[in-house]
């Protein structure tokens, strides 16, 4: 495997944390690399994936099955192979498109979508009440607020990388009028999550977006190297130790350990609901603290 090629095929090691670095990413890479030639798109790739993620929630419905439940880790870290190969084949090939991001950041809340509903339906039919869904919406809420918010630092760590590696950071205002130059309706749709989504990531980080509109009107795209590096030392800093933790690892970390005692103990998958809901939005709220101290203090060297 070459180094260099390996990682032109990632968006930066920076942004990767060490089980996607050492295990995810090479995987993806050797499938992306047997799939340039092939004529197979990423698109297809990220569809794939949404129905393989989709199939392990499907397994993890059963109860006391420790074959089904084996089965559905295996098929949620093959979607997130999956996952992996179709950015690595996008950047190898330059097959690229905005609406291809989209639908790639869409089909992992698709899989934790089927995962919760399928937990819920397994504590209902356990205890005789739906009041589980209760919590299962409360999680899957909780999870879209997560991921957005962990994709949204990761994209902007990118943009104080490079300006080509931060092609993808957008603001709304950027989102919006990319959508009314759209035709087709079901593009456009997937525009209209996109741009909600950007604009719940923006109302959460009130320092980030002061921050970025003072370098902006300061120095345009071109801000000092000084600045940036020392953005993207803390940024990593916080990634480390806070914000992976709500990335598809420090997730299904639990999940599996969850799921596996669950064979013996079925009841027991209400405790990832538990997980969720209380452990993952306490690193939400201490990861968003931190970051937006860290930007604060950027904000006032620069004022």
């Amino acid at each position: 495997m070459s180094e260099k090629e390996y990682e032109a095929s990632l968006k930066s090691i920076e942004t990767e944390n060490i089980i996607d670095l050492y295990f995810y990413r090479p995987i993806g890479f050797r499938i992306a690399r047997m799939l340039c030639p092939t004529g197979i798109t990423p698109n297809m790739i990220t569809v794939l994936s949404i129905f393989v993620g989709a199939g392990a929630g499907w397994l993890f419905y059963f109860t006391n099955n420790l074959t089904y439940t084996l089965l559905g880790i295996l098929l949620l870290v093959f979607a997130n192979i999956l996952d992996c190969v179709d950015g690595q084949l996008a950047r190898l090939t330059g097959i690229k498109s905005e609406i291809g991001r989209i639908l790639d950041g869409i089909a992992g809340d698709i899989w934790f979508t089927v995962i919760y509903v399928a937990l819920a339906l397994r504590l209902t039919h356990l205890y005789g009440t739906a009041w589980f869904f209760v919590p299962a919406v409360a999680a899957g809420l909780s999870h879209l607020l997560q991921a957005g918010i962990t994709d949204y630092y990761k994209t902007l760590h990118l943009y104080f990388v490079s300006k080509e590696k931060g092609k993808e950071f957008q603001r709304t205002e950027q989102v919006k009028a990319q959508r009314k130059e759209i035709k087709k309706r079901v593009n456009k749709f997937f525009y209209v999550l996109y741009g909600s989504y950007t604009w719940v990531q923006e109302r959460l980080t009130p320092a980030l977006q002061a921050m970025l509109r003072t370098l902006h009107a300061r120095y345009g795209d071109d801000i000092p190297e000084s600045i940036r590096l020392r953005f993207r030392r803390q940024s990593r800093r916080l990634m480390k130790r806070t914000i992976d933790w709500m990335t598809f690892n420090g997730r299904t970390f639990v999940l599996f350990a969850v799921m596996l005692l669950s064979v013996r103990w079925s009841g027991l998958v209400w405790v990832y609901f538990a997980y969720e809901i209380v452990v993952l939005n306490t690193v939400l709220y201490v990861s968003v603290r931190k970051h937006e101290r860290m930007c604060a203090a950027i904000l006032k060297e620069e004022a």
